[in-house]
């Protein structure tokens, strides 16, 4: 029965990859894998963290078999990481629940890209906000999508 369990267990290795290439590589690993019927589980690649790729297989030495070769990969990291530590790259947390009014964003995607603004009210129901950009010549506010705001500094109390 203790057999059993040990199989359940993940086993994640972590490689370095080039930073901004960590797609390229997780697409060059694949082509590799299926090529060579390589045992590999999982590939993860996330948006949050920039320069590597996680992996998952049932030991270190298919990761260095796919890994052989590899453009842009630095190294593998010695050692496994628990499930626990990549989770929050997994589970999306909502962004409507980390920002307020008053709070200073920086908005991430359409017309307004890279612009600072200032909250001047939330919408929870329809996950938007309204802001104020900071570096327009006049007030000016805009309503967006949460998912299109990044928080830099939370509102002074």
């Amino acid at each position: 029965m203790q057999e059993k369990d040990n199989s359940l267990t993940t086993k994640i290795f972590v490689v370095k990859t080039t930073t901004g290439q960590e797609r390229n590589v997780a697409r060059l690993i694949t082509t590799k894998v299926e090529m060579n019927k390589i045992p590999l589980k999982s590939l993860l690649i996330p948006d949050t963290l920039k320069g590597y790729v996680f992996i998952e297989a049932d030991g270190p030495h298919y990761v260095e078999e796919a890994i052989a070769g590899v453009r842009h990969v630095r190294s593998r990291v010695s050692g496994l990481v628990n499930f626990a530590e990549i989770e929050r790259y997994i589970v999306r947390k909502p962004v409507m629940e980390d920002l307020g009014e008053d709070d200073f964003v920086e908005i991430t995607g359409g017309p307004f890209k890279g612009m600072r603004a200032k909250i001047t009210r939330l919408d929870k129901s329809k996950g938007e906000v309204t802001l104020e950009l900071l570096e327009a010549t006049f007030t000016l506010p805009i309503t967006v999508h949460s998912d299109y705001v990044k928080l830099v500094e939370k509102a002074k109390v």
